[in-house]
C-alpha cells in the first residue's frame, strides 16, 4: 500500500495537482477494513498506469511523426543547396555527370548506374561532430553527410526534457558501406527515417503526417483530460490514506516491540508514562477495548524500577525555541533544574549587549514579528528550505533578541551608529563661555576643546536614558564608552555566574544532599564573590564616591586588583580606608574554601559510608526491615514524587552493601575544584567578549554610515537626490548582509558560548535522556523521505 501510494503521489505530483488541506486525520482502519483499501488503491494503481502507459506511448509516437516530417521537410534541399554552393566535380569525383545537370535528383543517378543508398534521421546536436568523424573515418570517404538544425526544441523520449536535433542524410555508395553507416548510426542512438525516393512519393507522405499529427494530438488531449481526472479523483482521498498506513505501519511496529507474557495469549509493553497522565492511559485503553469488542480488557500496572526515568519537559511555541538551546548543550537529568526558563530572559539580553543598536534591533524585532503573525501559513511551514526552517522555528527567539536589542540600543544611545537627542544633552557648550574658559581665539586655534564639567552650568546632570548624544560628536568617544562597556561586561559576567551557582542550591535540596550546601555550594560562593565580587564592589564604589573634580585622583581599579593577590598596596592610594585588611581578609576566606572544597564532600561521603550506617535513621525515624517488595516500592515512588534522589532511597542493607571508591569520588571533586577554580578567572574575562562584540558592532556600522550612506548625503545638487537611491539601496543590503545576519550570527553564537560554558556548567550536567512519546506525527516515513509529502 506504501508503494502504490508513492506512485500515486509521485504522479500526483508530475501533474502539478495541489493536495487538499491537511487538516485531516482519520483513525488507523480496522484489520478487516483494510482489505477494501488495499483492492481502491489497487484498482486506482491498475487504471492509472494503463492511462499512463498509454499517454506516453502517444506521445512517443507523436514525437516519431514530428521528427519524421522535420526530416523531410529539412532534407528536401539537401542536394539543390549543396549544387549551389560549392562546384561539385572536385567532390563528387564518381559522378561527372552532376556538373552538367545539377538539378537531377537521387532517383536519376540510381538509374544511371550508380549503386547510391541513403540513410536519413535526426540525431543530438551535442553528438554530430563525434559523429561526423567516425562516418570519416570508418567509411574513408565513401559518403556524402549533409545535415541542417532543427529549428525548434524536441523533447527527448527518455529525459523529458527538451533537447536540440539535427536532421542529416547520408549518401554512400555500396552495400557494405551502407551496413557500416547504419551500425555507427545505431551506436550514436541516432533515429533513422526511410528517406522517399520522388518528390512525389515525399508530398504523400508529408500529407499523410499532418493528418495522423493531427489525430494524435485529439486523442492525446483527451487521455491527457482523462488522466488528469484520476488523478484529481485519487488527490482528494491520498492523503487519508498515507495517514492510515502511516499509522498502521507504526502500530504494527510498536505491537513487534511488546512481548508475550507466558502463556502466549497477551502483549506486555512496558512503557514511561508521565504520572499526571496515567488516568488518561487507562481511559485510552477502556475506549479502545471498548471499540474493538475485546473480551479481555487492556490495563495498566505501575512496576517498580531503579531505572532513572527519561526527562520530560512540557514547552509551548514560545518556549520551545529556548528549550532547544539547552537541549542542544544536554538533555537534564530527571528533575535537575531546567535552565530554560531564566534562559528565556538572558540570552536575548547578552546578545543584545553585544548587539545593541535600536535601528537594527527594529529591523530583526520586524521580520521576527511578521513570522509570528503568519506561522500559521503553510507555505512558511513547509518549506525544504533548511536554512528557512532554522529561522522561522527561531523566530520568538529572534523577536526577543530584537526587542531586547531595541532597549540595548536606546541605553547606548545608538540608531544606526547616530545618537537620539530626544530629551535634550546635559552638556552645554554655553557655559564655557559665560565662564570666559573658552574664547573666540580658542576656537580659531584649535581643532578639538575640552568641555570641563567642574566649570557651573557646563554640565546639568545625567541624561534621562542611556548615554548623552553628544559623546556621539566627541574624539574620546570611543575611549569612554570602552571604560563603560568593558566595566559592564565584568559586572553582569560575576552576576551571571553567581546566579548559576545560586541555583544549583535547587538541585542540591530536591535530591536531599543537603551536605553539598555546605561543602560545594558555600566554598563555591564564597570563592567567587570573595575575588570577582569584590571586583564588582570597586567598580561601584568608584563610580559612586569620585566625582568629576577628583577623578584625575581616582587609582586603577586593576592595580589594586593585582595589589590584592600580591598583598601589596603600600606604595598605591587607597581606594578607601582599611582597604588593606578587607582585602587580605577575603582572599583568606578564597584560599581556605579551595580546600574545603577540595576534600569535604570527599571526607563526608566516606565517613557516611563507613561510619554512620550503625545509627540506622531514616528521616528521624528508626528504620525497620520491610515485609515486601511492594511496600519497598510504594516507599520510593512516594520519595520519588517528593524529590529525593535514588542512593537516597535505599535502604540500609543495601547502603550496607553498596560500593564507595573514596580515591574515585576525590579524583571527581579534585577535577571540579580546579575546573571550578580555574574557571572563575577564565569564565569572567570570557564575558569580556560582551564588550569586544559590542564595540566591533558598533565600529562597523560607524564605518558602513561613513563609507556609504555619508557619500550620498554630500550631494547637494539634483543629481545628488538620484545618486541616493543606488547608495541607500547598497546601504541597505550591506547593513541587512552584514550587520544583522553576520553581526547578528556572531553574537547568537558568543551569546551561546556564554550560556553553555559560564552559566550553565554552575549548576546543569545535562547527562540526562530525552522522552520521546510514541505519536504518529513523529515517526518517519518515505513519503517524507523522498519529499513527495
Amino acid at each position: 500500500m506504501e508503494r502504490i501510494l508513492g506512485y500515486l503521489l509521485r504522479e500526483v505530483k508530475k501533474a502539478d495537482i495541489s493536495l487538499p488541506e491537511r487538516d485531516v486525520n482519520p483513525v488507523a482502519p480496522l484489520p478487516k477494513h483494510v482489505m477494501t483499501i488495499m483492492e481502491q488503491l489497487q484498482r486506482l494503481e491498475v487504471e492509472l498506469s494503463e492511462v499512463t502507459r498509454n499517454k506516453e506511448k502517444l506521445q512517443r509516437n507523436l514525437l516519431e511523426l514530428t521528427e519524421y516530417t522535420h526530416m523531410l521537410r529539412i532534407s528536401r534541399s539537401f542536394v539543390q543547396r549543396t549544387a549551389e554552393r560549392e562546384p561539385l566535380q572536385t567532390q563528387y569525383e564518381e559522378f561527372p555527370f552532376l556538373e552538367k545537370d545539377t538539378m537531377m535528383d537521387y532517383s536519376s543517378m540510381q538509374r544511371l548506374g550508380a549503386k547510391l543508398g541513403f540513410i536519413s534521421g535526426l540525431i543530438k546536436r551535442t553528438k554530430i561532430e563525434a559523429f561526423e568523424r567516425m562516418l570519416w573515418r570508418v567509411c574513408k570517404g565513401y559518403t556524402i553527410l549533409s545535415y541542417a538544425e532543427v529549428e525548434e526544441y524536441l523533447e527527448d523520449p527518455d529525459t523529458g526534457e527538451p533537447t536540440k536535433s539535427v536532421v542529416f542524410l547520408i549518401s554512400y555508395w555500396g552495400d557494405q558501406i551502407g551496413q557500416k553507416v547504419k551500425k555507427i548510426c545505431d551506436c550514436y542512438h541516432c533515429h533513422l527515417y526511410p528517406y522517399p525516393s520522388s518528390n512525389e512519393e515525399r508530398n504523400d507522405v508529408v500529407e499523410g503526417l499532418r493528418t495522423r499529427i493531427q489525430d494524435l494530438h485529439t486523442v492525446l488531449h483527451r487521455t491527457e483530460d482523462y488522466l488528469k481526472q484520476v488523478l484529481i479523483k485519487a488527490s482528494e482521498s491520498v492523503y487519508t490514506w498515507v495517514i492510515q498506513v502511516k499509522k498502521m505501519k507504526a502500530i504494527y511496529y510498536i505491537l513487534n516491540l511488546c512481548s508475550f507474557d507466558v502463556t502466549n495469549k497477551c502483549l506486555i509493553a512496558e512503557v514511561w508514562c508521565p504520572v499526571d497522565d496515567i488516568p488518561t492511559l487507562r481511559r485510552a485503553l477502556e475506549e479502545g477495548s471498548r471499540k474493538s469488542g475485546a473480551t479481555v480488557p487492556s490495563f495498566v500496572n505501575r512496576i517498580p524500577t531503579n531505572d532513572t526515568p527519561p526527562t520530560l519537559i512540557k514547552t509551548n511555541k514560545f518556549t520551545s525555541g529556548f528549550q532547544n538551546i539547552v537541549d542542544a548543550y544536554g538533555v537534564g537529568n530527571y528533575r535537575e533544574v531546567n535552565p530554560a526558563p531564566f534562559t528565556i530572559i538572558t540570552f536575548p539580553f547578552l546578545f543584545a549587549v553585544m548587539f545593541g543598536d535600536l535601528g537594527h534591533g527594529a529591523i530583526m524585532a520586524a521580520f521576527a514579528l511578521w513570522m509570528v503573525l503568519y506561522e500559521n501559513n503553510r507555505k512558511l511551514k513547509n518549506t525544504r528550505n533548511e536554512i528557512w526552517n532554522t529561522f522561522f522555528e527561531g523566530r520568538y527567539i529572534i523577536l526577543m533578541m530584537g526587542l531586547f536589542s531595541i532597549y540595548t540600543g536606546l541605553i547606548y544611545n545608538d540608531c544606526f551608529s547616530k545618537s537620539l537627542n530626544i530629551f535634550g544633552s546635559g552638556w552645554s557648550v554655553k557655559a564655557m563661555f559665560r565662564e570666559e574658559v573658552w574664547k573666540v581665539a580658542d576656537i580659531r586655534g584649535n581643532r578639538f576643546l575640552t568641555l570641563d564639567p567642574n566649570v557651573t552650568g557646563v554640565f546639568k546632570g545625567p541624561y534621562p536614558l542611556g548615554i548623552d548624544p553628544i559623546w556621539n560628536m566627541a574624539s574620546n568617544r570611543l575611549t569612554f564608552l570602552n571604560s563603560y562597556k568593558m566595566k559592564m561586561s565584568v559586572i553582569v559576567g560575576v552576576i551571571h555566574m553567581s546566579f548559576g551557582v545560586i541555583l544549583s542550591t535547587y538541585n542540591h535540596l530536591h535530591f536531599r544532599k543537603k551536605y553539598n550546601l555546605y561543602l560545594v555550594f558555600l566554598p563555591e560562593l564564597l570563592f567567587l564573590l570573595c575575588l570577582f565580587g569584590y571586583l564588582v564592589f570597586m567598580i561601584f564604589y568608584k563610580w559612586l564616591v569620585f566625582t568629576a573634580k577628583d577623578s584625575r585622583h581616582a587609582p586603577s581599579i586593576l592595580i589594586h586588583f593585582i595589589n590584592m593577590f600580591l598583598m601589596q598596596g603600600d606604595g598605591v592610594q587607597p581606594l578607601y580606608p582599611g582597604q588593606t585588611g578587607l582585602q587580605v581578609f577575603l582572599l583568606v576566606i578564597a584560599v581556605l574554601s579551595v580546600p574545603v572544597l577540595l576534600l569535604g564532600k570527599p571526607v563526608y561521603l566516606y565517613w557516611l559510608h563507613n561510619g554512620s550506617h550503625r545509627l540506622g535513621m531514616y528521616r528521624g525515624y528508626e528504620r525497620v526491615r520491610r515485609n515486601s517488595e511492594e511496600e519497598l516500592y510504594l516507599m520510593r515512588a512516594n520519595d520519588m514524587e517528593e524529590g529525593s534522589s535514588h542512593s537516597d532511597l535505599s535502604t540500609s542493607g543495601e547502603r550496607q552493601t553498596e560500593e564507595f571508591d573514596f580515591a574515585d569520588e576525590f579524583l571527581h571533586q579534585a577535577i571540579h575544584t580546579i575546573e571550578y577554580c580555574l574557571g572563575c578567572v577564565s569564565n569572567t574575562a570570557s564575558y569580556l567578549r560582551l564588550w569586544a562584540l559590542s564595540l566591533a558592532h558598533a565600529q562597523l556600522s560607524e564605518v558602513l554610515w561613513a563609507m556609504v550612506m555619508r557619500v550620498g548625503l554630500r550631494m547637494d545638487t539634483i543629481l545628488g537626490v538620484l545618486f541616493l537611491v543606488p547608495v541607500f539601496c547598497l546601504f541597505a543590503v550591506l547593513t541587512v548582509s552584514i550587520l544583522l545576519v553576520m553581526e547578528g550570527l556572531s553574537a547568537f553564537l558568543h551569546a551561546l558560548r556564554l550560556h553553555w560554558v559560564e552559566f550553565q556548567n554552575k549548576f546543569y550536567s545535562g547527562t540526562g535522556i530525552k522522552f520521546c512519546p510514541f505519536s504518529f506525527s513523529l515517526l518517519p516515513s518515505s513519503f517524507e523521505h523522498d519529499g513527495l509529502l
